[in-house]
């Protein structure tokens, strides 16, 4: 067939234009392959227990994810960045925390006083408390707040409100102890808060979920547990203790800390812990100026005494401040107390045959989590005794939904058939393993004394029983609710191998309990991206995602197991940028 001038030279310009456009797809997709940054070395991907060798990093998320030879194809010359970590330790995930109080231990830093462990009561009053007030007073301050008294070292002496107004009684004075479960109080501040009355006479001496402490007339003494001691504090000067300045400064504190602990997403305990949304905001301003380097979980505490629906109203409200790393979608309770100071809600019960202190009932946990739940907020519960974990499941159960992933934190004991029933409604656990150990003789200590259920004396918190029945499960450190404990990812995690702190002198404590090293790299890592529904984006090394991983000094891996806690980060990085290096 005899083809035209004209209609060859219309095929001639299709044909160039055709390759043209395949050339240049062909020009592009080289390009894309090649990497800004490409790291060698032994890396867990937190994948199945997965090691790998390379991985490529392309603005800011990992494109490639697997051997030395794979990876050649992504490295341009003079361009993308290369790091060999061979032999130099371990390359893995950026770390999570799933429940701490960075926001209010970075506050005691700069508005309040940090009370020693051990600290007793002589001192406590004659050297910290009037530090505290002087502090406070030159810096014009309408409010004196400290925190980290031991109830064991002031058992046999709780300072009264009659001995801090010696000391100041124109200020309220609050101090917390390192649980965050008990306050000491002066009158000025009870008198505010309808605790007493201006005449010196008792005024409000029960509260729901709480205990406020009395002499021998019944006038309250300044002593304040469980939700009594919330209440009281929402009586500070909030907005002036806390402002939205100081938690824009405190944040930049809070990032060093968790990025040069190899922490890059964590939940914060409470967000509205000072009884206003500064955090939250400051949070959110920090993100959308491209300033802030991991991602932040944020629960509204709701208390016992307040009213469900109206502040239910409040944690919904707060969800405005969200962002792509601010996370405001969580609501946290206080459901009992803590096991070792006689307010977990238990069963057996105590020696002395109390049962502890129960803050909510089972049909308001109920009621509360389905609504929350509609309204897409999730539950994060503290909890700790069996009886009060078996309400809370109970709770999920028959008002929650299975995909919102509510969660308990803490967990001291569990009821055997509890764990079926987290496993089947996908209930979460952020386990407080940082607490699994103790001095040797402790367990005598606490049976002697009365201080758990008959049984549960050498029993804690419980971890491997979660992996064994396909619960998920998070690491936290409870920051700054210590009591001795490490903060640090690596410190947690030998506990939680070996039932054993480095720096005390104990034995391994409950040793069914203890898991292995990849079960303990897991619960910090991909676990706690699931917890804050971020799997799909972070918490592994795999091509897709963010690019937020670490270099250790160590191989926590293979190095010899009580060395574990000795691992830092010789950098973090963050989305494919390097935000912390040693």
């Amino acid at each position: 067939m005899k083809i035209s001038k004209k209609l060859f030279m219309l095929l001639a310009a299709v044909i160039i234009a055709v390759s043209f456009a395949v050339c240049s797809s062909a020009a592009e997709n080289v390009t894309s392959l090649h990497a800004d940054l490409v790291v060698y070395g032994k890396i867990f991907t937190s994948e199945n227990n997965q090691i790998v060798e390379a991985f490529a990093v392309k603005d800011g998320k990992y494109v490639y994810v697997g051997d030395k030879k794979g990876v050649e194809a992504f490295i341009e010359k003079g361009k993308t960045e290369v790091i060999d970590y061979t032999g130099k330790g371990l390359v893995m995930p950026g770390c999570g925390n799933g429940h701490s109080h960075y926001m209010l231990g970075y506050a005691l830093k700069t508005i309040g006083t940090t009370i020693d462990l051990d600290e007793k009561p002589d001192k406590f009053l004659a050297e910290t408390v009037p530090a505290a007030v002087k502090k406070a007073k030159e810096a014009g301050a309408k409010a004196i707040f400290g925190q980290g008294w031991n109830l064991v070292s002031f058992q046999d002496h709780i300072p009264t409100r009659q001995e801090l107004d010696a000391i100041c009684s124109d200020i309220p004075m609050y101090f917390l102890d390192d649980e965050c479960h008990k306050a000491l109080a002066n009158t000025i501040l009870l008198v505010k808060a309808g605790i007493m009355k201006e005449d010196g006479t008792a005024g409000r001496t029960e509260l729901r979920g709480g205990a406020i402490g009395t002499d021998a007339d019944g006038i309250p003494n300044g002593f304040l547990s469980e939700q009594a001691q919330t209440y009281v504090r929402s009586f500070l000067d909030n907005d002036n203790l806390y402002t939205l300045d100081r938690a824009l400064a405190n944040l930049a504190e809070i990032e060093h800390h968790m990025l040069s602990e190899g922490y890059t997403m964590y939940t914060e305990g409470w967000g509205n812990y000072f009884v206003n949304t500064n955090y939250y905001e400051a949070l959110q301003q920090l993100d959308k100026a491209g300033k802030l380097h991991f991602v932040a979980g944020l629960p509204y505490e709701i208390e016992s005494w307040m009213d469900m629906d109206e502040a239910l109203n409040r944690a919904v409200d707060a969800k405005k401040f969200a962002s792509k790393r601010v996370m405001p979608r969580w609501i946290k309770l206080l459901v009992d107390g803590t096991v070792e100071s006689g307010t977990g809600f238990v069963d057996p019960l105590y020696p002395d045959g109390h049962q502890g202190i129960a803050n909510w009932e089972e049909d308001e946990v109920t009621e509360l989590t389905r609504k929350a739940n509609e309204k897409g907020l999730t539950m994060h519960i503290h909890i700790m005794g069996n009886k009060g974990v078996n309400r809370v499941v109970n709770a999920f159960v028959n008002g929650g939904k299975d995909e919102m992933r509510n969660t308990l934190v803490h967990v001291r004991n569990v009821n055997p058939e509890d764990y079926k029933r987290m496993a089947e409604h996908n209930i979460y656990i952020t386990s407080g393993i940082t607490w699994h150990h103790n001095k040797t003789g402790e367990a005598d200590y606490m049976r002697e004394h009365g201080m758990a259920p008959i049984g549960q004396e050498d029993k804690s918190y419980p971890f491997k029983s979660f992996f064994d029945n396909n619960i998920p499960v998070t690491i936290h450190s409870d920051y700054p609710a210590l009591s001795g404990s490490p903060d640090d990812p690596f410190g947690i995690m030998e506990i939680a191998v070996t039932g054993v702190l480095h720096s005390e002198n104990g034995d391994p404590w409950w040793p069914e309990e203890l898991v292995t090293r990849e079960q303990a790299l897991t619960a910090m890592t991909i676990n706690c991206a699931k917890q804050m529904f971020i799997e799909d984006e972070r918490g592994s090394i795999k091509a897709g995602k963010y690019a937020d991983f670490l270099l250790l000094n160590k191989d926590v891996l293979t190095c010899p197991v009580m060395e574990i806690h000795t691992a830092k980060p010789e950098a973090t990085y963050f989305e494919g940028e390097k935000v912390f290096s040693k």
